[in-house]
């Protein structure tokens, strides 16, 4: 079996950031968010890293090609996370191993943590583990909805959700662990039948559970873990976190 490798979305362009520069480019300590992000996934024994890039994609490019095992898949278009991942299918079409797909905006994310995902993705034999936090703090976080046994039912976005749904504590960070080629069925599969007209890569989770494979929800990561930056104020916050007290 192949190594575990890494997909890192990095498309986006982060508006609310105030800036022209892409969102995963802004510096925490003098150095680019995606950097920490990519240093976590090496050290959870990522043995290939796919950047997916796409809003001024030759400047993400220009500041991240010095680092020789990190490749390169463009989005010319925004269409979605499952669609950032669809644009790496050409580079893994033959990999047999597991799949992280991990955000560029979250540097706070630990190795320990990414390892551990990997772990659970291989002693389960999983399809798809969705990476998990426990928060009550849960505002326009994505609920992670079990079943009557306590196994993974689905992802529920906010605003999709019932009161109950909304109440649920556990969300979903953004990071998973997928087997390669289960990973390429589920997209397969998947369709923009949502507002924004998207392909999510949430709903992989959802269309392999349903096709009788084997997803797991593991509360793996702590909440500072999926704090993504998506304004000045959250840059500052991660700052903070990262210069410890």
């Amino acid at each position: 079996m192949d190594g575990p490798v890494a997909i890192v979305l990095a498309a986006g362009e982060g508006r609310r950031m105030q800036s022209d520069l892409p969102k995963v480019l802004h510096e925490v300590r003098g150095r680019p968010l995606v950097d920490y992000v990519l240093d976590a996934a090496r050290a959870a024994g990522a043995c290939r890293l796919l950047v997916v890039v796409g809003y001024q994609a030759s400047l993400v490019q220009q500041k991240l090609g010095f680092q020789n095992d990190v490749e390169f898949a463009v989005q010319a278009e925004q269409l979605g996370t499952g669609h950032a991942v669809m644009t790496c299918r050409e580079s893994l079409a033959e990999h047999e191993g597991p799949v992280l797909i991990l955000n560029g905006d979250m540097p706070l994310v630990r190795a320990q943590s990414l390892a551990k995902l990997l772990a659970v993705q291989q002693e389960q034999k999983a399809a798809c583990v969705v990476g998990t936090a426990r928060t009550e703090a849960n505002r326009g976080l994505g609920r992670i909805v079990r079943d009557g046994e306590g196994d993974f039912e689905r992802i529920v976005e906010e605003a999709d959700a019932t009161p109950e749904e909304a109440a649920i504590e556990e969300i979903n960070t953004g990071c998973f662990a997928f087997e390669g080629q289960k990973l390429w069925h589920a997209l397969d599969q998947l369709t923009p039948n949502n507002r924004q007209g998207q392909f999510y890569l949430t709903d992989c989770a959802a269309i392999l559970r349903e096709s009788g494979h084997e997803v797991v929800a593991s509360c793996t990561f702590e909440i500072v873990e999926a704090m993504g930056v998506n304004t000045p104020d959250q840059l500052a916050s991660v700052e903070e976190a990262l210069s410890g007290p």
